[in-house]
Formats: C-alpha cells, sequence, structure tokens
C-alpha cells in the first residue's frame, strides 16, 4: 500500500458520529510509551534505546510516544517497508504526519516526518530545530561513520531514541571479531539502555506464536570456510559444498513434504543460482532477490499474503520490514554465523494471528543446535552493569566468535 494510499485509507470519515475506539496498549508496550516519553521529557542528554522483540509491536510503540510529544521530531526507517508500517499505524490513531522519502514518493516536512536516511541525508537544512530523532532498527547504525553519524551530528542538541529487536554490531578489534552490544561499542552512538523486554515474557504471554523447532543434519559446518573475519562462510565454500551433497535437491524434498502440511512456506537461501535451481522444482514458487524490480517485489508479496503463492524463495531480502503474521512455516536452508541473521529470519514466523496455532522453523543448516531457540534467548547484565545476550547459558555477544 503507498502513502497515498494509506492516508486515503485512514480520512475520517466526515458522516460519522461513532468515535474510534482507543487501542488498549499491552502492558510491556505501556511501559516501553512511558519509558520513551519520559526520555524525551527528561534532560538527558545520552542517546539512549528501547530494546523489543520482533513482533512486539514496534510501530504502535514509536505512535504512541511520538502522541504527546511537542517541537519538530523526525523517524529514521532503513526502508521503504518499515516506513510505511510506522506510518500507517501512527495516522491511524488519528494523528498527523508527512513522508519524506523518494522511495516512498512522498517528499513533504512536517512537526512530525516520517523519513528514510538515505533521502534526507543531503536535506539537513529542512530539518533545523528538530528536538527529538527516533530512529527503527537501530542496530544499522554504524558509529564509525555513515549516514546516521553524519547526520546525527548536524543535530548535537537533539535527543535520540533508538528501537531494536537486535541490539548489537559487528565489530573487529585486537580480541578479534565479535557481536558487541550497542551501548559498548568503541565509538559509539547510544549510551544507554532505556528499557528492554524479555523474549520468554511475550511467548508465555501469548504475545508471539508457538513455534515448534525442526532440526535436520543436512549440513556438516565443518566443511565450510570462514570469510577473512571469521564472521560468516564464504560463498565459495557454500557453493562447493552445496554441489557435493546436491543442496538444491535436499531443499525440494523438505519444501515438498512441508507444503502438504502448513498452508505457507518461506525459504532462505544462500546463494541466488541455488534459490533459482529450487524455484524451478516446487509447483508454483517465486523468487524473491535484491535484483527483483519493486513492482515485481510487491506484486509478489501481496499474492503470497492472500493465499495465491504458497511458497516464496528468497535470497537476502525479506529478514526484516516484512509483516506476515499468517506465515506458518520458516524453512531455513543455509548455514550462518549471523545471531542478527539467525533471529531475523526465525522473527518473520513470530507474529500471532487468529487462526494460526503455531509456526513451523525448520532448520537445514545447524543453526538450531547453534544459536537455540529464541524462546531461552536472554538479555543479560554483568555484575558491573554491562549487557550482553545468552541462550541457556552460553554467551552470543562481547564474546570471540567460535565456529
Amino acid at each position: 500500500m503507498s502513502i497515498a494510499e494509506i492516508v486515503k485509507s485512514n480520512a475520517p470519515d466526515l458522516f460519522s458520529i461513532v468515535e474510534k475506539p482507543k487501542f488498549t496498549l499491552r502492558p510491556y508496550q505501556q511501559e516501553a510509551v512511558d519509558a520513551g516519553v519520559s526520555f524525551f521529557n527528561s534532560n538527558s542528554k545520552k542517546n539512549t534505546i528501547l530494546i523489543l522483540p520482533t513482533g512486539a509491536g514496534k510501530s504502535v510503540v514509536i505512535a504512541h510516544i511520538l502522541a504527546p510529544l511537542s517541537g519538530k521530531t523526525i523517524i529514521l526507517q532503513p526502508s521503504k517497508e518499515i516506513l510505511e508500517q510506522n506510518f500507517a499505524k501512527y495516522i491511524s490513531s488519528g494523528y498527523k504526519a508527512s513522508v519524506y522519502s523518494a522511495s516512498a514518493g512522498q517528499k513533504r516536512v512536517d512537526r512530525i516526518t516520517f523519513c528514510t536516511i538515505g533521502s534526507i541525508i543531503n536535506k539537513k537544512h529542512l530539518f533545523e530545530g528538530v528536538e527529538h530523532i527516533i530512529i527503527d532498527e537501530c542496530h544499522l547504525v554504524n558509529s564509525k561513520g555513515g549516514m546516521y553519524d553524519e547526520f546525527l551530528s548536524a543535530f548535537p542538541k537533539a535527543k535520540v531514541l533508538g528501537l531494536t529487536a537486535t541490539p548489537y554490531r559487528l565489530t573487529n578489534d585486537s580480541f578479534g571479531a565479535q557481536l558487541k552490544f550497542l551501548n559498548r561499542t568503541k565509538p559509539r552512538i547510544f549510551s544507554d539502555i532505556l528499557y528492554y523486554v524479555q523474549n520468554n515474557e511475550l511467548f508465555d504471554n501469548g504475545y508471539l506464536s508457538k513455534l515448534e523447532y525442526f532440526s535436520f543434519n543436512v549440513v556438516d559446518r565443518s566443511m565450510l570456510q570462514l570469510n577473512s573475519t571469521g564472521t560468516d562462510y564464504t560463498e565459495q565454500s557454500l557453493r562447493r559444498y552445496y554441489k557435493i551433497i546436491d543442496m538444491p535437491s535436499v531443499i525440494v524434498k523438505y519444501s515438498l513434504r512441508l507444503l502438504k502440511k502448513k498452508p505457507n512456506l518461506l525459504i532462505f537461501c544462500s546463494l541466488i543460482e541455488e534459490a533459482e535451481a529450487v524455484t524451478r522444482r516446487i509447483p508454483g514458487a517465486v523468487i524473491l532477490t535484491g535484483a527483483t524490480k519493486k513492482e515485481d517485489r510487491e506484486r509478489i508479496l501481496s499474492q503470497f499474503k492472500s493465499g495465491k503463492i504458497k511458497c516464496v524463495v528468497n535470497v537476502g531480502v525479506l529478514t526484516t520490514g516484512f509483516d506476515y503474521p499468517e506465515l506458518e512455516c520458516v524453512l531455513i536452508a543455509r548455514s550462518t554465523m549471523s545471531l542478527a541473521l539467525y533471529y531475523q529470519i526465525v522473527g518473520r514466523a513470530m507474529r500471532i494471528s487468529p487462526k494460526k496455532e503455531n509456526a513451523w522453523i525448520v532448520d537445514l543448516g545447524g543453526n538450531i543446535s547453534f544459536f537455540g531457540k529464541i524462546e531461552t534467548m536472554k538479555i543479560e547484565q554483568t555484575s558491573t552493569g554491562l549487557f550482553f545476550i545468552s541462550n541457556n547459558g552460553r554467551q552470543l555477544t562481547n564474546v570471540p566468535f567460535q565456529k
């Protein structure tokens, strides 16, 4: 849905005298909103972070943080899809805002403006006097340079609040490659963790879908080669090993079985040629890659959500910003050492839907045994108050990578 269609669909009915029912926030959402509003009304000069799991309702939280604010405010999103989700949630509550984003097809500045960073990096003069900056998916902010760092440096008096489900970034130092919590990097843009909610709290209270995990020993990770930073597997070793085990045939075998059990299937592949081979052999399957044209991508995703397309095979394009609560099955047909990638892949199936009893996470790449289940992943602190991620007693961030 375009920005114009979102605005039109939320336009007030001039003949209606019935007031819209107010949205009731979940307890953790209310706590996150209160924390965000208090931060913007405080004297704090530190950039801070709200941590909310995938499917927790970040767009709802953002909308309710924005509502009571006065003064010029901008909300930065990394993509058109995420911008449209956040914008739609905000104006559906009856509030006014504008959009400044070339990819979204609108360039207007208002007191509240939803933006993509690429569209405004050279338009800083339009946002003079901005008081509040909200950054969604703030783990994408590079503290060592880049567009976000450049933009924020131009507005040193603005208060900055980031939101993310994966509050860590890959770093390389004398200890080697490791994931570090965003407020533990040097240099760093975010200093404090304002609020967080644990994954298990959302699963236990029925706010996220019940997940069932199925792990098959298809890929022997010892046969794969790490890249020069030691952070993930090389494309060359994946291609060589997948040819040996005929990975496309393996993927097709499992996919056809799953499509007999579940109404839809989203497959994550490593390589484009592998995904193309898989797509050709699954009746009705459609492929999505970074090269897919914008209009084709929107059509494919619309038909996937409507049920016309049952299976989508993708390579690296549906890890964030893809909101499809009815999705019931994800096939991880790849191996990764990226915790963020694993989390985002599983996150595609974590949202709840009325007719959805559970979601299946089917893994062919040894990822579940390596990272563990999302439900048991925890945010913890050291005795000195430093944050890290753990799962079943194993520390996943702020430690050197181990194969």
